[in-house]
């Protein structure tokens, strides 16, 4: 059984400028990847953060939280009504 011969060229036939233009072109890019991971983490990380999720949700919240307090309230004052 004979090996295959891969796709890619013998390291050895390529000249050592191509190598590291195609080296160079492979840093830039894991670096922009990089780059984009941070600013997407930072966005995540803003969106999520508590502070700004609780200004947001203020209004829902209060009005939920007024909702549950009148309707235990009810219920706290039944139980002595009677």
């Amino acid at each position: 059984m004979a090996a295959e011969r891969s796709e890619e060229p013998n390291m050895s036939t390529v000249p050592i400028e191509t190598l590291q233009l195609r080296a160079l072109e492979q840093r830039h890019q894991l670096h922009r990847t990089a780059s984009d991971l941070r600013q997407k983490l930072q966005r995540t990380r803003e969106k999520l953060r508590f502070s700004k999720q609780a200004r947001d949700h203020l209004l829902p919240v209060s009005v939920l939280a007024a909702v549950v307090g009148v309707a235990s309230g009810y219920g706290v004052a039944s139980l002595f009504t009677r």
